[in-house]
C-alpha cells in the first residue's frame, strides 16, 4: 500500500510538471507576439476571394487541422490540406487568390517543400511560415514567417511534441479571433456556421423560437372581461397582449390576473382590459437569446415576453412563453 500510495503522488507530480511546462510555454509564447502577427492578420484579411490552406506534418500537422477548423467557424474560409496528398494531386487545390500556412517547429519537412516550391513560383499566392527555426527553408521562403521560440518539452530526454504543439495551438487561436473580431464577426455571425449541436441551442435567440402572425394573442383595450376569458382559453397561451387603436402595446394580463380580478369584483363580465391590465409589459429585441429571455422570466417570476424589433418596443412582433425556450432544451 504504501509504495503504490508514492507511485500515485509520483504520477500526480509527473502530470503537473507537464502542465506547468507547457505553461511556461505560453507565457514564451506570449512575450513573442510582435509585428509579425500583425501582417499575418493583414495577409488573411486581405483574402478576399480565396481561401485560407493550412498545412503541417505529423504533430503539426494535427495542429494544423484544428486551426483550419477553427477560422472555418470564426468567419475565415479555411480547409487542412495533406502534405502527402499535395504532392500527388491535391496541390490543385490551392489557388493564385489563396494564402497558405505552413507549421512546421524545423521548417524543413520533406513533405512540406513541394508546397513551399509550388506557393514560391506563385507570387499570387501568400505563403505564411510558423516555424522556430530563422535559417530554415520554410521561413527563407515564406512572405511573411512567425518566428515561434524554443520551448523545453515536456517528458523526457527533451523529445515529445509538447510545449511546442500547446503553443502551437494558441498561436492559431490568436490568429483565428484577432481575424473574428476585425472583421466585427459576432454569435450571430457564428450561429450560421453552428446550425447543430449543443452550441446551436446556446445561441438561439428568441426570433427562433416565439410565436409570430395570427399566434400572437392580441387584444383591444376596450375589449369585455368576458370575452377576455374566452380569448384566452381559446388562445391557450395564458397570456394576452392588450393593444390600443394606434396598434401600440399597451398592457398584458394572464390568466392568473383575471382570475384575480374576478375573484375582486362581483360584476366583472363588462370591466373593460384597460381598467385592469398591467401596463407597459417588458418587451426584448428580437436578436435577444433564448438563455438570457429565460433568466428575465425566472428573475421577474413571469412566464412571458413581447417580442420587438428596431427598438420599437410598442410594436409587438412576437411573443415567447417559458415552455418554448425549455422544449428547446434551453435552461
Amino acid at each position: 500500500m504504501v509504495s503504490l500510495k508514492k507511485n500515485n503522488n509520483k504520477i500526480l507530480k509527473n502530470a503537473k510538471n507537464v502542465i506547468q511546462y507547457e505553461i511556461n510555454a505560453l507565457k514564451k509564447l506570449n512575450t513573442s507576439i510582435s509585428k509579425s502577427f500583425n501582417q499575418i492578420i493583414r495577409i488573411i484579411l486581405n483574402c478576399k476571394n480565396g481561401k485560407v490552406i493550412i498545412s503541417g506534418v505529423g504533430k503539426s500537422g494535427i495542429i494544423a487541422r484544428k486551426w483550419a477548423a477553427t477560422f472555418s467557424s470564426t468567419g475565415t474560409p479555411s480547409f487542412y490540406l495533406d502534405a502527402n496528398d499535395a504532392s500527388h494531386g491535391d496541390m490543385g487545390q490551392i489557388t493564385s487568390n489563396d494564402v497558405v500556412i505552413l507549421i512546421s517547429n524545423s521548417g524543413e519537412s520533406e513533405e512540406l517543400k513541394n508546397i513551399i516550391q509550388y506557393s514560391s513560383r506563385n507570387k499570387n499566392i501568400k505563403l505564411i511560415g510558423i516555424t522556430s527555426k530563422k535559417d530554415s527553408i520554410l521561413y527563407k521562403n515564406s512572405d511573411t514567417s512567425f518566428l515561434m521560440p524554443i520551448f523545453k518539452e515536456a517528458g523526457p530526454e527533451n523529445i515529445v511534441p509538447t510545449s511546442s504543439t500547446i503553443a502551437q495551438l494558441a498561436l492559431g487561436d490568436s490568429i483565428a479571433i484577432s481575424c473574428m473580431q476585425s472583421r466585427n464577426f459576432t454569435k450571430f455571425d457564428f450561429k450560421k456556421f453552428h446550425p447543430g449541436g449543443a452550441l446551436s441551442v446556446k445561441l438561439k435567440s428568441v426570433n427562433d423560437l416565439m410565436i409570430t402572425g395570427k399566434g400572437i394573442p392580441f387584444v383591444n383595450e376596450n375589449m369585455s372581461m368576458r370575452m377576455a376569458l374566452k380569448t384566452i382559453n381559446n388562445k391557450k397561451l395564458g397570456v394576452l397582449i392588450v393593444k390600443n387603436v394606434k396598434g401600440d402595446t399597451i398592457g398584458i394580463i394572464t390568466d392568473g390576473d383575471l382570475k384575480r380580478i374576478a375573484q375582486k369584483y362581483k360584476k366583472f363580465d363588462n370591466l373593460k382590459l384597460k381598467r385592469v391590465m398591467k401596463k407597459n409589459p417588458i418587451s426584448i429585441n428580437k436578436d435577444t437569446l433564448a438563455a438570457y429571455a429565460l433568466s428575465i422570466m425566472n428573475t421577474k417570476k413571469i412566464t412571458s415576453l413581447c417580442i420587438h424589433k428596431n427598438n420599437k418596443k410598442k410594436k409587438t412582433i412576437g411573443i415567447i412563453h417559458m415552455h418554448d425556450i425549455l422544449k428547446a432544451n434551453i435552461n
